[in-house]
């Protein structure tokens, strides 16, 4: 009997299932996509129903060669490739461009590479789902008639090389709004007067209640100095005591297992993994790692998803391990099941979780490298920390009474928060974002209502309103879901794409637009107001999911979005003016202005004569730091893809060159030169000497 041929993208994932499948397969992988759009034309025939023009790269012909010998005489074809839209439009082109239709073809689904999901899947095959093959395909058409057609009026007006990519230009526009709130922010001034007081009849130790207002009646706000200054002059004189005490126990519940989006969200804020790196070490948990003895097996389920759903099987293994582990008391009395949060997920689909939760981190670790082991321990917390049982925490609250000479009475409150029981919080607690309250409160000694109490002093403290925080990736992932744009499999893309095209920078962590960026987004913004809409946009991805799902079809979508397109197209086309920044310099070979334009490697200055006059030289950003090996002056420079890094300005006669930023202050152990990571980690260059306060 002749083998089965079994394709997959991946040689890792190649691999494992050869692994687990045995001698009666033969396992290939075609390396990601075998056929696309052309990259030089439009490749959609917008006048026969969007038909599209697939083209083999001239490097998968070998893989494709490869997959047709491996598929003579065999008994059937099993495509095995990633369980989402992308992967069901990868196994329909490899057996189309392989010409596969005509032998038997079997689809199979797997979410986690285990020896039993993979026996399971294989028992189970099914067809290639067309519905999801023309949800992709809709996509991939969506976005390049977008890109194709208004990229090119960047690149006349602004420079060349710009892409205005359908969904990234959205998350740009965020961004760029963002920073423009933040510079537009005007602070408003407000004052808080707590009070440090301590039992009168007692040694105790002092605690601070905050100034809530009258008691009985309205809050108080203090605006300014004057007025926090009077009310301290009165309350100095008052009188305090314990006016009620209230306790009370409250349960706090563990976070669901990550999704695709979360996952990214929590491995910024606790490792400080990009959405591209994380992405990419989760697929190398995933697609499978020797592990010694037990052989090459995947560690966790897949991890483009966004279903918080979990097997009951997966459940019951948690429960069990939490059990023999941390006894009774922390497992809850029934499994946790989460709902989904996240409009349109795919409950068929797994949250990202351990293939087998007695894989402990620490027993695997010698087998990972360092970013798999952190990324695999994020994710064994998660998930292991959400069948545990809730913490308890108890609150207690202190209203006290201040009364003034002139028999007013004011109210102040202080609270303490005591962890009872710490269940799931043993093992795992999720990470915060700037601008989130911190948990935990001051402990209270023990009062007794009606207690006498001694002031100690009076703290006015001015404060001013702050303005809301840069996005981080982690924020910008989530603003996205929430906004319903992009989808699991986009996220990341969507971050790479606005920085390597240079309209977004990382700064300490956050990231905040180029000059170039706010020019590109404002630019599309008032000449596509609908297109880069955020409405808009999710209701474009509500569409793609109503074609996955065969609610709607995919040809008369287009059809419908295509139409308004072009004619906006065509009137922005000559609306959309050249974009130039006049200066008051004046080109010494022909004697008219000079301005400001934006070429690869950033701003340059340009006769405003041209092309007659071709007089053009960069705009060199000076950083008013020396160069480490020559002592010129480095300044910011652009790599022939655009990126930003920073060089010495004497090139080419000297070569020093950095992508992180040089800083002006000295290292403190060898004086030489520190330099600012865009992770927000400054280090030196010349000795080992490392800060990561402002990562």
């Amino acid at each position: 009997m002749s083998k089965n041929l079994v394709v997959v993208e991946s040689p890792a994932k190649a691999k494992t299932l050869s692994q687990f499948l045995g001698e009666g397969y033969t396992v290939k992988a075609s390396l990601g996509h075998v056929r696309d759009l052309p990259q030089k034309e439009l490749g959609v025939d917008v006048d026969n129903d969007f038909s599209p023009k697939y083209v083999v790269p001239s490097g998968k012909k070998k893989v494709l060669r490869e997959i047709k010998q491996g598929a003579a005489g065999v008994s059937a074809v099993y495509l095995a490739t990633d369980p989402d839209r992308e992967g069901e439009a990868i196994s329909w082109h490899i057996a189309q461009a392989a010409n596969l239709e005509k032998l038997p073809l079997k689809r199979v689904v797997f979410h986690e590479i285990t020896r039993e999901a993979i026996q399971e899947a294989f028992r189970h095959p099914r067809t290639i789902d067309p519905k999801l093959v023309n949800a992709q395909q809709a996509r991939r058409i969506l976005d390049r008639l977008v890109g194709y057609q208004i990229s090119p009026l960047l690149w006349k007006r602004v420079r060349p090389g710009l892409s205005a990519g359908r969904v990234q230009t959205v998350a740009l526009r965020l961004i760029v709004e963002r920073a423009l709130e933040i510079s537009n922010f005007v602070p408003v001034e407000y004052w808080s007067l707590d009070a440090e007081l301590t039992r009168k009849e007692a040694k105790s130790a002092a605690f601070k209640a905050g100034l809530v207002g009258f008691l009985g009646g309205s809050r108080i706000e203090l605006r300014n100095e004057e007025q926090s200054l009077q009310l301290k002059d009165e309350l100095d004189k008052a009188r305090y005591s314990v006016y009620a005490l209230r306790e009370k126990r409250s349960s706090r519940q563990p976070a669901p297992p990550f999704i695709t989006s979360t996952l990214q969200q929590e491995a910024w804020r606790k490792l400080k993994f990009s959405a591209k790196l994380t992405m990419a070490v989760a697929q190398q948990l995933y697609e499978g790692l020797s592990l010694g003895e037990e052989g090459s097996v995947g560690l966790i389920t897949y991890m483009r998803t966004d279903s918080t759903r979990v097997s009951p099987s997966a459940i019951s293994e948690v429960r069990s391990f939490v059990e023999k582990t941390y006894g009774p008391s922390f497992l809850p009395a029934t499994p946790r099941r989460f709902s989904a949060r996240v409009k349109g997920a795919q409950e068929a689909h797994e949250a990202i979780r351990p293939t087998s939760v007695w894989r402990e981190p620490a027993k695997i670790q010698r087998y990972l490298t360092t970013e798999q082991f952190k990324l695999y321990n994020l994710i064994w917390l998660r998930m292991v920390s959400s069948q545990m049982a809730a913490a308890q925490v108890d609150t207690r609250t202190a209203e006290i009474e201040a009364r003034s000479p002139a028999g007013a009475k004011y109210l102040f409150r202080a609270a303490s928060s005591t962890i009872a029981f710490p269940g799931f919080l043993s093992l795992y607690q999720e990470g915060r974002d700037d601008g989130d309250e911190e948990n935990g409160k001051a402990a209270l000694p023990e009062l007794v209502k009606g207690d006498e109490l001694r002031l100690v002093r009076l703290l006015p403290e001015q404060h001013f309103t702050q303005p809301p925080p840069y996005y981080s990736e982690a924020t910008l992932v989530k603003a996205l879901e929430e906004l319903g744009i992009g989808r699991p499999s986009t996220y990341a893309p969507i971050l790479s794409l606005i920085q390597d095209r240079g309209y977004v920078e990382r700064r300490n962590g956050k990231l905040g637009p180029t000059e170039l960026g706010v020019i590109v987004s404002n630019l599309l913004s008032e000449h596509f107001p609908d297109l880069f809409d955020v409405g808009f946009t999710a209701r474009m991805e509500q569409k793609l999911d109503q074609i996955a799902s065969g609610e709607l079809e995919w040809v008369p979508m287009l059809h419908d979005f295509y139409h308004p397109f072009r004619d906006t197209i065509a009137r922005a086309s000559s609306a959309i003016p050249k974009i130039s920044q006049p200066t008051d310099e004046i080109c010494e070979l022909c004697k008219k202005p000079m301005v400001i334009k934006w070429g690869r490697r950033g701003k340059f200055l340009s006769c405003s004569g041209f092309p007659e006059c071709k007089n053009a030289r960069p705009i060199k950003v000076t950083l008013g730091v020396a160069c480490p090996r020559c002592g010129g002056e480095l300044v910011e420079r652009r790599s022939k893809k655009g990126r930003l890094f920073y060089g010495c300005g004497k090139y080419p006669e000297c070569n020093f060159a950095s992508w992180d930023k040089p800083l002006p202050e000295p290292c403190p152990q060898c004086k030489g030169l520190l330099v600012l990571s865009r992770g927000g980690i400054v280090k030196c260059t010349q000795c080992e000497h490392v800060d990561r306060s402002g990562a």
